[in-house]
């Protein structure tokens, strides 16, 4: 992984190699100005450096960045960015429940109000969901473009097709039917179930069409309820419901489930956010590539990557170099926000179960800082950077460092970077993350 250089004009400069960057440390030509993503400032000025190019692979759950030096044919630095789009969505559905509750209890003489609102509609409101996803892009993108020379943007303006997802076959005027308009129910079925016996991926053999929910316990002919499976699995199931019949079997039943009929909200999301980063990319004022998901797969094959999401953006666009170099670890960002507005703790009837929230700092530290440890004797004598993983009124607080966790007095810590909202891991060469 590169290091983020800046010159003493915090103008910023090709990023350079780790042990470079140690160098200039332990010389005194530079110092650290933030730990993550790692970043050091000269102290003297700097020619105009090489611009590079910034790729973004946008996601509905995580989002990957690539800085990438066509000219070089290397990747300089890579991130994956989690986001908490669904988490926001979970928290807004317990408010409401929560609300509607109270309501239902103290003002049931109240008549039920619900067009007094905006329209949402007209005004091209977005669910605050959809936004975290297009606001945590621009944060990152405003970073990369403020630690490297970035001199282009590269985007997959992705679009997925839902009625195709469902009916690989649907074309022209189909689009206006319903999703087994023309196509035969057992060749959908083929398709969908990928030719094998749903219960013990048996292929190559005849197979029938099963119920998932027999039609003797209430079960339908709709298209969800329906799946393939052997002979032999057909006549050992029978009318048994299929919780019963795969209660040995959990990750297999796990697997019909959530294939029998598998939301489309992650396509939806995608959907509802490209135009939007679009949008928003525009006013960085830099040129703008945009590839496809087909284009980004064939570049991927053709440099010979595996499927991450890092080296899926790395490969977006037509400027993608042949024989690209991917010898880069990505950070790990997880978007963890800064706590919650919510003043007491409630129990499940709607009352208090806690005090008034109290302030988020202690003795000016908050959980999430990046924090330096000086133990002068004990057990962990010695220097350690790490992030306060736990903290308490008293005024001992947990620091975290890798997998060490231990606890020590504020007055031993010093402070190197405040909490951003965003919790940094890096990946092992073996894939595992290894929290800093």
């Amino acid at each position: 992984m590169q290091v983020f250089v800046l010159d003493s004009n915090k103008k910023p400069l090709t990023p350079c190699h780790a042990a470079i960057a140690r160098k200039l440390l332990r010389d005194g030509k530079a110092s650290i100005l933030r730990f993550k993503p790692f970043t050091i400032i000269l102290k003297r000025e700097a020619n105009d450096p090489r611009l590079l190019r910034l790729k973004i692979d946008p996601g509905s759950k995580v989002t990957g960045f690539a800085i990438v030096d066509d000219l070089a044919k290397r990747i300089i630095y890579a991130a994956e960015l989690e986001h908490r789009g669904q988490k926001i969505k979970h928290d807004l559905d317990a408010r409401r429940a929560q609300r509607r509750s109270r309501r239902n209890r103290k003002t049931r003489y109240r008549q039920s109000r619900f067009l007094n609102r905006r329209s949402a509609i007209s005004e091209g409101h977005k669910a605050p969901s959809l936004l975290h996803r297009v606001h945590t892009v621009e944060t990152w993108v405003t970073r990369f473009c403020k630690y490297a020379p970035i001199g282009a943007i590269s985007l997959e303006l992705v679009r997925f097709d839902m009625q195709k997802m469902q009916n690989p076959g649907i074309a022209g005027v189909e689009y206006q039917q319903g999703e087994l308009a023309g196509y035969e129910c057992r060749e959908y079925l083929l398709e969908k179930w990928r030719r094998k016996c749903a219960y013990c991926d048996a292929e190559n053999i005849p197979l029938q069409i099963e119920h998932i929910k027999a039609k003797s316990n209430g079960g339908t002919d709709r298209v969800s309820n329906l799946t393939l499976a052997c002979e032999k699995c057909n006549t050992r199931k029978g009318t048994q419901s299929i919780e019963k019949f795969l209660a040995k079997k959990s990750e297999v039943l796990k697997k019909i489930l959530a294939q029998a009929k598998a939301p489309l909200k992650d396509a939806a999301a995608v959907n509802s956010t490209r135009w939007m980063i679009f949008g928003m990319l525009k006013h960085f004022d830099l040129p703008i590539e945009c590839g496809t998901g087909g284009m980004t797969k064939y570049n991927r094959m053709r440099n010979g990557h595996k499927k991450t999401h890092f080296l899926d953006a790395a490969n977006v666009g037509a400027s993608t170099p042949h024989g690209l170099i991917a010898n880069v670890h990505p950070l790990l960002i997880k978007a963890i926000g800064y706590g919650t507005r919510q003043m007491q703790r409630i129990d499940k009837f709607g009352f208090s179960r806690t005090a008034a929230k109290q302030s988020s700092r202690v003795n000016g530290f908050r959980m999430g800082d990046f924090v330096m440890a000086v133990i002068s004797n004990g057990k962990y004598f010695g220097k350690w950077v790490g992030v306060l993983a736990g903290i308490r009124t008293r005024g001992y607080f947990d620091v975290k460092v890798n997998k060490v966790k231990f606890t020590t007095s504020w007055n031993n810590l010093q402070k190197l970077q405040y909490m951003d909202g965003y919790s940094y891991s890096e990946r092992s060469k073996a894939g595992a993350a290894n929290v800093q």
